[in-house]
């Protein structure tokens, strides 16, 4: 059987889980990189490190600074190197999934509470909360319904620390 140039797993496609992952992460990285660039960011001159005072916005419609920027392109990294395994894959998927839940969960307490408030370190409006509830749902529906012959009696994954 054929092996990569690595001598790693069989040469062939990849599982699609895998390139889920990789789409995904390649996505974050695009957001973040856009998130740095006049024009495509609306009010770029208001472009904060942190907090609600930061009224650039992505598009025009999502709200941005310098850190939420960062942890998308950190986001983005982060799943290129999970998805390098399928267990990796899943995990950057449905953990990301997971998290960005609780991302839209921290946006609506934080709306509901008080919006002006420090606790907001991250400019979170309307168009970001059902982004991360999209991004939510998404990711975690990836995660767990792309998984490399699960349930089918398939042969089970290596453990990650092996390739």
């Amino acid at each position: 059987m054929a092996r990569d140039a690595r001598g790693g797993r069989a040469a062939g496609p990849r599982p699609r889980v895998q390139l889920a992952a990789l789409v995904v992460a390649g996505v974050f990285l695009l957001i973040g990189v856009l998130g740095f660039i006049p024009g495509i960011t609306t009010d770029y001159g208001e472009l904060r490190f942190a907090g609600h005072h930061s009224d650039a916005r992505l598009l025009g419609l999502f709200q941005v600074s310098i850190l939420h920027n960062a942890v998308h392109l950190l986001f983005g990294l982060v799943g290129l190197v999970l998805a390098r395994s399928v267990a990796g894959a899943r995990v950057f998927l449905a953990a990301g999934g997971a998290i960005y839940l609780a991302l839209w969960l921290y946006g609506l307490g934080i709306e509901a509470i008080n919006p002006e408030g420090g606790a907001n370190i991250l400019p979170l409006n309307d168009a970001d909360n059902w982004l991360h509830l999209a991004l939510g749902f998404g990711m975690l529906a990836l995660g767990l319904l792309l998984s490399n012959q699960a349930g089918t009696g398939g042969r089970l994954d290596s453990p990650a620390d092996r390739h």
